[in-house]
């Protein structure tokens, strides 16, 4: 029997976590979703320009560490975009919220995810279209670490770099995870290419607003969230 969310709900990321924990069953990636809950939650609360009735010049957010979507669940149902009731059918039959977030089912996704290394090589396409266009809507990807191992994301990183897609803005959650790593911290990978990046502690939120509002001039944005501490293996 579905029941309604908790009475009495707490504020910001506190609400954040106690709707997560309305979500059961081992397939549900607790560590992976926790890692990510303080750079989504000041993102949708203090950033994006997003709300459930659209628009054009709105912005465009994808999580490309979708194989942990509990967060994500938990930050849409206080946004509004869904019921907070839906976080007690996850991965059931019935649900629209599946182990994967799924943009035809669930209201205010932007991509279907999962699968390692999608989610930028999709944003530096949105961001290219959304020039062509002459639209003002930024792209926001929030990663994981463990997806740098993937050569997709080499390519990504260093055409969005050489094209100064500046409307492209990306969160990596950086728990240490990478196989590869890169010398001088995974930012130094992007900075290279010609990034703007910044490295800030990933439970700080006024550190997380104050680089995700830092100018980059006419580049590409990456701020690492770091996070290490976290128990799961790769994210």
């Amino acid at each position: 029997m579905v029941t309604g969310a908790p009475e009495r709900p707490k504020e910001g990321i506190a609400h954040v976590r106690e709707l997560m924990a309305i979500v059961r069953g081992d397939a549900k990636h607790a560590d992976a979703a926790e890692s990510t809950a303080d750079a989504l939650w000041v993102l949708y609360d203090r950033i994006l320009r997003l709300s459930p009735d659209g628009g054009e010049e709105r912005d465009r957010f994808y999580l490309s560490k979708g194989h942990g979507p509990m967060a994500y669940y938990a930050v849409l149902a206080i946004k509004g975009f869904i019921d907070p009731a839906e976080l007690y059918r996850f991965g059931t039959f019935h649900s629209m919220l599946g182990h994967h977030p799924d943009r035809i089912k669930v209201p205010g996704i932007d991509i279907s995810s999962g699968s390692l290394g999608h989610g930028l090589p999709l944003a530096v396409g949105s961001a290219l279209g959304l020039r062509a266009l002459g639209r003002q809507g930024r792209v926001w990807v929030l990663m994981g670490d463990g997806e740098l191992d993937e050569g997709s994301n080499a390519e990504a990183i260093a055409y969005a770099g050489r094209t100064r897609l500046d409307a492209l803005h990306v969160v990596l959650i950086d728990n240490h995870s990478a196989t590869q790593g890169w010398p001088g911290g995974l930012e130094e990978r992007f900075r290279i290419e010609g990034w703007s990046c910044a490295r800030v502690d990933g439970r700080n939120h006024q550190a997380l607003e104050d680089a995700y509002r830092e100018q980059h001039g006419g580049r590409p944005r990456l701020v690492v969230a770091n996070v290490r501490g976290s128990r799961e293996a790769r994210s």
